[in-house]
């Protein structure tokens, strides 16, 4: 397959960026001067900084002090986009919801046993006021809220940043597909078991305990995913 030209010059600025020839908040030429520094259309130049926009390495504005200015990646930013590309993957059936509960086991059971290690009181604390008292007495939304601030809170937990980056997104798939589904009583009282089972193993920084807490949490979820996922297709 035949590279565009736009993405020839999308990726010698990205580089650039990479390399810190262009520095976070660097103001980059505008269209004009590029188009003539790589002897291509402006038109081609736009496309180029669309992409390099699409992942977030500038960010373009308008007006008197408009043009491109190159950003300094962020967790969150570089885990949006990871996750909006594996949602797209995940649609089209190039990766299927075994490959994704694969992928969650093999990143939030060692984030688990890492957040043990490295716990902190108030993470404790945050971990505890994530668990609501009377889950059934919320709404299926709000019931999936704590349920992905609990598991956001043990994932920075492990303060590894690059470990964050590939969990958040495959967890975010996951729980989009299973929110679509019709889950009783049963399911929501025996998350909050779990979760104050994974949160006592990490108080009492037993890596192990909350790595096998963990694990026992996402094997439980399996056919709830299996379900959910057959269901939206």
């Amino acid at each position: 397959m035949a590279v565009k030209q736009y993405e020839v010059v999308a990726e010698r600025l990205r580089q650039r960026v990479v390399h810190g020839e262009l520095p976070p908040g660097a103001r980059l030429p505008n269209e004009a001067t590029l188009a003539g520094d790589f002897g291509i259309s402006r038109a081609t130049v736009r496309e180029a900084l669309r992409a390099l926009a699409a992942q977030n390495l500038i960010r373009t504005s308008k007006g008197a002090g408009g043009g491109s200015y190159v950003t300094l990646p962020s967790v969150n930013g570089v885990s949006d986009f990871v996750e909006s590309s594996i949602t797209i993957l995940s649609d089209a059936d190039d990766v299927t919801l075994a490959e994704l509960l694969e992928a969650r086991e093999l990143l939030e059971v060692p984030a688990a046993r890492l957040a043990a290690l490295r716990r902190s009181d108030e993470e404790i604390e945050r971990l505890r006021a994530s668990i609501p008292d009377e889950p059934l007495r919320l709404g299926t939304q709000r019931q999936f809220v704590y349920n992905k601030d609990f598991h956001q809170i043990v994932i920075d937990g492990c303060r590894n940043q690059l470990l964050a980056i590939a969990a958040q997104p495959v967890f975010a798939v996951l729980q989009r597909n299973l929110a679509r589904s019709k889950l009783g009583p049963k399911f929501h009282r025996a998350i909050n078991e779990h979760h104050r089972a994974i949160t006592a193993a990490i108080d009492s920084a037993d890596a192990d305990q909350a790595g096998a807490e963990m694990q026992g949490h996402l094997e439980f979820l399996r056919p709830y995913y299996e379900r959910a996922w057959r269901s939206a297709r």
